[in-house]
């Protein structure tokens, strides 16, 4: 599997974590882990004891393997594993980003400071307040380490080094308004697109 090159703005560090309970440990427990340092931030990536990681500094490229391919599990973890280290590598030196579209009449998307219906979870929290034609707005708290903002009313866009609390905040978005096949409104993230359906004639 080809390795991950570490962009020259981009910092690694390896290290061993703690040992848990060996009896209790599971195969995915983490023992040892990755630290990565750029210009976005800071991230850690965790791997279990069969990941074999290898750092080439001269370089600048991390190989990840496992200790036995034969093994499905591990096999099946090869690829996922070194996906992890890629995005946290993208991440901290570009940054991740994901565009929300709402379509719809009236669906319009504000960035707040404060919310009605929810509270601050961390200091300077800031708020997605969508008008999905609903009676009440709908409110829902910016994850730390994210940052959304609202090019156009019916536009947000999230931004941030970690790609998982991205596309998990996008997710829980969209889940106020689906698309819907037969008029094409909703909530559409990134190129997502959807097949209209024609309409039943009784």
């Amino acid at each position: 599997m080809a390795p991950v090159a570490i962009p020259p703005d981009v910092n690694v560090r390896f290290f061993n974590l703690p040992r848990a309970n060996a009896l209790g440990r599971h195969i995915d427990s983490p023992t040892s882990a990755m630290e990565v340092v750029g210009p976005q931030g800071q991230l850690t990536v965790k791997f279990p004891a069969y990941i074999v990681t290898q750092y080439d500094e001269p370089d600048r490229k991390v190989t990840i393997s496992v200790a036995d391919p034969e093994i499905k599990h591990q096999k099946s973890m090869w690829g996922t594993m070194r996906s992890h280290v890629q995005n946290s590598v993208s991440g901290v030196s570009e940054g991740h980003i994901c565009i929300l579209r709402l379509v719809g009449v009236g669906y319009r998307a504000t960035i707040e400071d404060k919310a009605i219906t929810k509270k601050p979870e961390y200091e300077g929290q800031k708020f997605v307040s969508l008008k999905l034609g609903f009676a009440h707005p709908v409110e829902l708290g910016v994850p730390k380490g994210v940052k959304a903002t609202v090019p156009q009313p019916t536009r947000i866009l999230l931004e941030g080094p970690e790609k998982h609390d991205i596309t998990q905040f996008a997710a829980d978005i969209r889940k106020w308004r689906r698309p819907e096949p037969y008029k094409g409104k909703g909530i559409f993230v990134n190129d997502e697109t959807i097949r209209l359906k024609a309409k039943k004639i009784k």
